[in-house]
């Protein structure tokens, strides 16, 4: 028997658990701490900026969906990305600051935070923030000017602090954020733009990076887009730019895919038919690579190109990436072994990863389901599972901001 699904109301007291752990990590200085494994905030490490992004998208969610209190974490949000990680001599956000001295500690200008500045502003606008749309527009215009390559139809990776000299590479990853930002942007201001964009970012990688290459997606390439298979061979578990093939990447570029599909008919446009066809080629790639493919329960985090496992580590977001793409897939075409999968997963989830003695979930076990900190130490991030925990009480959109306040226009 297939295990039973949670029902809306377990999943809104799901997303209410991991809010009430998350919203711990407000650090006094600034910013938003990173959480250890019992949620206690570590104020003598560094803010990092992904982390403050990312609780600020997830309490202007939580105002979207009713829940008022979270304004002050908003509020606390929005201010640090406004002062505390904001270069205010040469413009853009810190990586990661000390946000007790007011200094840098990773003073580059990388897209992968980037993105999730203007994820954290547009969604901050669509909550009503008063300060919303002039961080939205401080945002946007950094990513225009410095990291949007037009003529690659992609997003350039990080430069220096000065804007003086940009990195030879070229990431998956930050352009998979990327999309997710302008989604959500084109949601909230409705400009065709970004629709556009996150449609010729997503193409590349996906329908011709992924789909030729059996959706083994490599995920790191030189600055003209060549593929640089050997990248990292020798750290293969970094935690932004492992070697192989992310099985969670996949499963994230499948729920995006649908996303840009869902903006598409949203508008009243033609969806391409290969947005689903190659969001469901991802879906079963993930399966077919990740899923008990080492002789143990759950999702590897890398495998190489071959499919051969590399990092076993069980990782929560590969997770709970998987059960949102499955909702995702399972609302696009009504096929009740996506429904299945999602329901194996939230199953998955309970009996290994969520934690209901300290909160949040267990972010990082290794294969025999043992804590482990192979990728990453403590819980900073509730936003992959919060997430997981809302799309199924959420009509199809581009984003998830843009489920709460429909097409703008």
């Amino acid at each position: 028997m297939l295990p039973t699904a949670p029902d809306l109301d377990t999943l809104a007291s799901e997303r209410a658990r991991l809010w009430e752990f998350g919203r711990r990590s407000v650090h006094p200085s600034g910013g938003f701490a990173w959480l250890d494994d019992t949620g206690q905030p570590v104020l003598d490490r560094p803010v990092e900026a992904w982390v403050t992004c990312r609780m600020t998208h997830v309490a202007a969610l939580e105002v979207l969906a009713g829940h008022e209190d979270a304004r002050r974490e908003l509020d606390h949000g929005v201010a640090a990305l406004r002062t505390t990680l904001y270069d205010a001599e040469h413009g853009g956000w810190f990586a990661a600051v000390d946000a007790v001295a007011g200094v840098p500690t990773t003073p580059e200008k990388r897209c992968y935070e980037h993105a999730f500045v203007l994820l954290a502003a547009a969604s901050a606008t669509a909550a009503g923030h008063p300060e919303g749309q002039a961080l939205l527009a401080d945002a946007v215009g950094v990513f225009e000017d410095r990291f949007w390559r037009d003529d690659e139809g992609m997003a350039a990776e990080s430069w220096d602090r000065a804007w003086t000299t940009m990195e030879d590479y070229r990431g998956a990853n930050a352009n998979m954020h990327t999309v997710e930002a302008l989604l959500a942007v084109h949601d909230v201001t409705g400009e065709a733009v970004w629709l556009q964009r996150a449609a010729r970012v997503l193409q590349r990688i996906v329908h011709e990076v992924a789909r030729p290459a059996d959706w083994r997606l490599p995920e790191h390439f030189t600055s003209a887009w060549v593929p640089v298979p050997d990248y990292n061979h020798d750290s293969p578990a970094d935690p932004f730019r492992p070697y192989g093939v992310t099985i969670g990447h996949l499963l994230e570029w499948s729920r995006l895919a649908l996303h840009l599909r869902a903006a598409r008919l949203d508008r009243g446009q033609d969806a391409p038919e290969w947005l689903l066809e190659d969001a469901q080629g991802l879906f079963e790639a993930a399966v077919r690579d990740g899923w008990h493919v080492d002789g143990e329960d759950g999702f590897v985090y890398t495998v190489d190109f071959d499919g051969t496992p590399v990092v076993r580590t069980r990782l929560h977001w590969v997770l709970a990436e998987g059960i949102a793409a499955a909702w995702a897939l399972a609302e696009a075409t009504g096929e009740q072994g996506y429904l299945d999968w999602y329901a194996v997963w939230w199953d998955q989830a309970e009996r290994r990863f969520i934690d209901r003695v300290d909160g949040s979930w267990r972010h990082e076990l290794d294969e025999h389901h043992q804590p482990s900190t192979t990728v990453w130490s403590g819980k900073p991030d509730v936003y992959h599972a919060y997430q997981a925990a809302l799309l199924p009480s959420l009509r199809p959109a581009g984003s998830f901001v843009g489920s709460f306040i429909g097409p703008a226009h």
